[in-house]
């Protein structure tokens, strides 16, 4: 029953809640890349990070990333030249590593500058697979579908725009739907997409 999934959400958040609470306690809840690529505050670059100027709780300054971007996959053309961060994990800060080119999703702020979380998605480029990287060319397509998170066996679809994003042994599960496939929408109805091996250049 439909019921369950609720039910099951809620006791996963709260042993998760407890499991972060003290010195951990950035909590985030799993998301589809997808669905993070899809909000309208995000950004997608890839960049390669040529300097860090570390953050501090006690001046209350956030972690600075000097970027150099090499790519647009979303957002505006604007090429930034930095990006921030919470100073560490335990208030949701990113540790990046100069010299390594990313994926990047990150937050356009207010005041123009460009924020990242561990709520958000980021990647080193080189560990992306081939497939994953042709995918970032089809979330958009997807944006006016809803990717809902399946946590127990019967799954409830309640409208023909819902993708659901299974966590179920013997199921297309959470690596092989947030690696391969995108949700997006044809004829007023959303399907998962896998994507095809295509080599692409960058």
């Amino acid at each position: 029953m439909c019921w369950q999934n609720f039910v099951l959400a809620l006791v996963l958040l709260c042993l998760w809640g407890f499991q972060n609470e003290g010195a951990q306690a950035c909590t985030c809840l799993p998301m589809h890349p997808q669905q993070v690529f899809c909000k309208a505050d995000v950004l997608v670059i890839k960049a390669k990070v040529v300097g860090v100027t570390p953050g501090t709780h006690v001046e209350g300054t956030l972690a600075k990333y000097d970027i150099k971007q090499r790519k647009n996959f979303k957002g505006t053309e604007k090429l930034f030249d930095a990006i921030y961060t919470a100073p560490s994990s335990s208030a949701c800060g990113v540790t990046l590593t100069k010299g390594t080119e990313y994926l990047l999703m990150v937050r356009l702020q207010s005041d123009g500058s460009l924020r990242i979380s561990l709520c958000d998605f980021y990647q080193p480029w080189k560990t992306l697979s081939v497939v994953q990287k042709s995918l970032f060319y089809r979330y958009e397509k997807g944006c006016d579908c809803m990717i809902k998170s399946c946590f127990s066996f019967p799954c409830c679809m309640t409208t023909p725009t819902e993708c659901l994003w299974t966590f179920l042994p013997g199921k297309m599960g959470y690596d092989e739907q947030a690696q391969n496939f995108a949700c997006i929408k044809k004829n007023d109805i959303c399907f998962w997409y896998k994507a095809a091996f295509v080599p692409l250049r960058g």
